[in-house]
Order: structure tokens, then C-alpha cells, then sequence
């Protein structure tokens, strides 16, 4: 079939191929033709024969004459300096909590002189608090709180008046304080009169949970250097009252005892916790009276209900960017002052 399509493009092909030479009568081409015409399809004409070849000529050839693309990283960026001109070059912003303290003081003391610990001196140091007309650190941190401290523990306050009415509330409030200054006296008496006796001291007592609770982290103390110990910063001019020194699992620590209802079982569910605990840390440092510098921290979340505490370590990296807040938060408070 396809040879007869072949044919019947060249005009008498046809006709010769079916002449008879025996006969003088020949088959009539109409009939031949009209089958051919079904396999003959008229070819559909090309649009690209009707473009001007010779006017588009020189575009061709210098489309084809390139391998590859002739732009490149480099041409593509001088064309667009060019066009608008080069980028304009911006600093990024500030994210919160990055910035630089403007009289900045290290964590750790590089010129304090450590002597070395006396085998005697086993009895932890309690240093008494001088009342000096400085600021302590509670009351820097209560008075540099952020907008949105202050409203949430506004509402907090709003909501336990209606509960409790304005009475009620003042008497949480008292009873709050008072088993807190009962559960560090009763880690006092622990660490000082040993554990047997104080666990059969306050089985009876408001503070059984919280003892219960922090059991387990007991017994990762040791060696316990300071308790409920008086603190200054000569340089920066603050000071506090450190609750215990001590070493956790090896490592010597500013430990910050906490009661909660609540559970915390993250770092940043004790608020300024962290801040307090590094503000001890460099005052120790900076304090001639303590022989000895810290450099970790520890925050321990003990709950009333005996559950078990959250110990929540900080190691040098974490004390370190808490101290930068610290010192931020001091200077806030300077200049409110």
C-alpha cells in the first residue's frame, strides 16, 4: 500500500504500471485514481517555509553557534548591577536578648586568688547578710520585671482575690512564705544534723511533701560548702543570700531551693530563677570571703505533694548567658534609680 501511495505522487506512474502490453485496451485510471486518492493525503504544509530565512539569517547562526548558554553566575550579576545598581547591604536585627551589657564583668573572677580547702573545715560557711544600702537581688529582679511578667502575675492575683477574697489571699500568701522559710530550714538542719533525724523531725510536719520530693536529689549532694550564706559584689555593688553550695552529681553549684504547686519540669518554667541563681554564682566569684569560684548552677522544683523534684542543672555555657541577662537587668535597674 505504501508503494502505491508512492506511485501515485509521480503523475503517470499509475497508468504505465497497469497497462496491459497484450491488450489494446487499458483499465480505466478514474477507478485507480479514486483508490489512490484514500492513501494520497495532501502533506500538510510546513509554517516554517514561510518565514523569511535570509532576514532572520544572522539570529540563527549566532543562536547555534554557542555550545552553551553564554550567561553565566558572574555575567548575570554585572548585568544586574547595571540594571539597579548594587545590593544594598543590611544589618540584621537585634533578636531579644542578644544585647551586650555596657559595663560587662565576667562570670568568673580571673584574679581571684583560691587557696586550698583546709581538711578541717567541713562545716559548711554561713556568712551573715550586711544590711548595707544596697540593692539585694530579689528586689533588682522584682522591680526590672518585663510588661508581660507584670500582667501575668497581676491576673494571677486578680483571679486568687476572687476565690479567695482579699483576707484569703493575704493569708496564702503568709502561709506561702512560711513553709517556704520551713523547707530551707529543714534542708539546713539535713545537711548540718544529718538526714535520719530530720526525715523524723518533719514527717509530721507542713514540709513532709516537700522533703519527700527532693529525696531523690539529696541524694546527689555532697560536699556542702555554704548554706543560707550572705553574698556581695564589691564591683558591681549588690548582694544576696545564697541558699546553698554545694556539689551535684560532681560539679560544685549555686543550688536555689523552690516550692511549687504547679509542676515545672522545664528550665524556663521557673522565670527568673535562672538570673538569681547566676547573680549568686558571680558574687561568690567576687567575693573575698568565699575561697573557692562556681562556675554551674542548679534550680530545684520541690512540690508539696511529695512528687518527685525538678533538678534543673546549669552548666558554665547556661550560667554564662544568664549572667549577660543579669547584668542587662541590673543596668535596667540603675536607670530606674
Amino acid at each position: 500500500m505504501q508503494f502505491l501511495q508512492i506511485l501515485a505522487r509521480k503523475p503517470g506512474s499509475l497508468e504505465v504500471l497497469f497497462q496491459i502490453p497484450f491488450c489494446q485496451k487499458q483499465f480505466p485510471y478514474s477507478c485507480l485514481s479514486t483508490s489512490a486518492c484514500v492513501y494520497s493525503k495532501k502533506k500538510k504544509g510546513n509554517s516554517y517555509d514561510q518565514v523569511d530565512q535570509e532576514k532572520y539569517k544572522n539570529l540563527v547562526h549566532s543562536v547555534i553557534s554557542y555550545k552553551t548558554s553564554a550567561q553565566t553566575p558572574e555575567t548575570i550579576l554585572e548585568e544586574d548591577n547595571l540594571l539597579y545598581g548594587p545590593p544594598a547591604k543590611q544589618t540584621p536585627p537585634i533578636k531579644a536578648g542578644t544585647r551586650t551589657p555596657k559595663n560587662w564583668l565576667p562570670l568568673i573572677n580571673p584574679s581571684k586568688r583560691i587557696l586550698p580547702a583546709s581538711s578541717d573545715s567541713k562545716v559548711p560557711m554561713k556568712i551573715r547578710l550586711q544590711r548595707a544600702k544596697l540593692p539585694s537581688v530579689t528586689r533588682i529582679l522584682q522591680q526590672t520585671l518585663s510588661p508581660q511578667q507584670v500582667f501575668y502575675l497581676e491576673r494571677w492575683k486578680q483571679k486568687m482575690i476572687e476565690e479567695l477574697g482579699k483576707e484569703g489571699f493575704e493569708e496564702y500568701t503568709k502561709n506561702l512564705f512560711l513553709q517556704g522559710e520551713l523547707f530551707h530550714s529543714a534542708l539546713e538542719s539535713i545537711f548540718l544534723s544529718g538526714e535520719t533525724a530530720a526525715r523524723e523531725q518533719g514527717e509530721d510536719d507542713v514540709v513532709a511533701g516537700y522533703l519527700s520530693s527532693v529525696e531523690g536529689v539529696l541524694e546527689d549532694i555532697s560536699e556542702v560548702k555554704a548554706l543560707e550564706s550572705g553574698v556581695h559584689h564589691g564591683t558591681l555593688q549588690y548582694l544576696g543570700l545564697v541558699d546553698c553550695v554545694a556539689k551535684y552529681q560532681g560539679q560544685l553549684c549555686v543550688i536555689d531551693w523552690k516550692t511549687s504547686e504547679k509542676p515545672k519540669p522545664f528550665l524556663q518554667n521557673t522565670y527568673d530563677n535562672p538570673l538569681q541563681v547566676a547573680a549568686y554564682i558571680g558574687a561568690i566569684n567576687h567575693d573575698a570571703n568565699y575561697n573557692f569560684q562556681v562556675r554551674c548552677g542548679l534550680v530545684v522544683v520541690a512540690y508539696k505533694d511529695g512528687s518527685p523534684a525538678h533538678p534543673h542543672f546549669m552548666d558554665p555555657d547556661l550560667c554564662s548567658q544568664y549572667w549577660n541577662k543579669w547584668l542587662l537587668r541590673l543596668e535596667e535597674y540603675r536607670d530606674k534609680n
